[in-house]
């Protein structure tokens, strides 16, 4: 159990410090620029919180979970990759096709970063899983 929840935490610790910095810092010109009149002046924190808990068991059940008995960690990193970019493509998707507006690069954009976020998350469960189990 130790082991799972090891995977979780460091899949989570990752997938947050690797997006705020990505939200709050890199890309917020970007997203102020194509969707800022859409932007709240302060973050749902409720909402971001849910977020960040509920992405990571899905890392841990699409990703990490199936592929840690495997010898090659490429097998996470694209199940990883896979899980970020269906998910991330279902919601850039959904508002390219119902909001006016949305922008097609922005689109492109998130989709490419959900892939590469969700793929770095994934090694990192994968990594701790390992760790935990052999200790």
């Amino acid at each position: 159990m130790t082991k799972y929840f090891a995977a979780y935490a460091a899949a989570a610790a990752v997938m947050i410090a690797i997006d705020l910095l990505w939200l709050g810092v890199i890309a917020k010109p970007l997203y102020r620029d194509g969707i800022g009149h859409l932007m709240s002046d302060t973050p749902n924190i409720p909402a971001a919180l849910l977020f960040y808990l509920m992405f990571p068991v899905g890392l841990m059940i699409f990703a990490v979970v199936p592929n840690a008995a495997s010898a090659e960690w490429s097998k996470t990193l694209v199940a990883g990759a896979l899980f970020g970019l269906f998910t991330y493509a279902t919601y850039d998707l959904t508002n390219l096709a119902t909001l006016k507006g949305w922008p097609i690069g922005l689109a492109a954009l998130d989709i490419a970063w959900g892939t590469m976020v969700s793929s770095v998350s994934a090694l990192a469960g994968r990594w701790a899983m390992s760790w935990f189990s052999v200790t």
